[in-house]
């Protein structure tokens, strides 16, 4: 199974309050898991790294094999930290740097990472402000939160369970 998995991380503030925002998609574009999660006070690009090990973390349970991924970003900060091109100097991000890299090492699939325009990564940004909310007023729901079942917003991220 090929995957495409877009991230976006958002703070109100920079540092402020923050939330996180994965879609996973088959390569059709057909949505398998989108959630938005609240990750407290922090960084925008604390928070775009969050993202990414969420979306890590839920690659690493799946349940039928993957054959590839390809991860898509608008932070050009962190495709360009993970790709080599730009040295990760913020000594906070650097344990987030290197728990991504494990988790990358961990997936038995090739992965490809890239840069996307924000507004091809429109749904994932809803989702991480979604998650900003949330955090903003102390919530693990949100209004905005889709009835689907391949979305739970407020810190669990849904499947849909047939295709996992």
């Amino acid at each position: 199974m090929k995957l495409v998995v877009s991230v976006d991380g958002a703070a109100a503030g920079n540092p402020g309050p923050a939330g996180i925002g994965v879609v996973i998609a088959t390569e059709d574009g057909v949505p398998l898991i989108q959630c938005a999660e609240p990750i407290g006070q922090t960084t925008n690009n604390v928070a775009e790294y969050r993202a990414l090990l969420r979306a890590l973390d839920l690659l690493r349970h799946w349940e039928r094999p993957i054959t590839q991924v390809t991860i898509r970003s608008d932070s050009q900060l962190l495709v360009r930290q993970l790709s080599g091109e730009y040295r990760v100097t913020a000594a906070h991000l650097l344990p987030l740097w290197e728990a991504v890299q494990r988790g990358l090492r961990e997936l038995a699939a090739p992965v490809h990472i890239e840069h996307v325009p924000r507004e091809l990564n429109r749904e994932a940004d809803r989702l991480a402000r979604l998650g900003a909310q949330m955090a903003a007023s102390g919530s693990r729901t949100a209004e905005g939160a889709s009835s689907s079942p391949a979305l739970q917003a407020g810190g669990e991220c849904g499947q849909s369970r047939e295709t996992l």
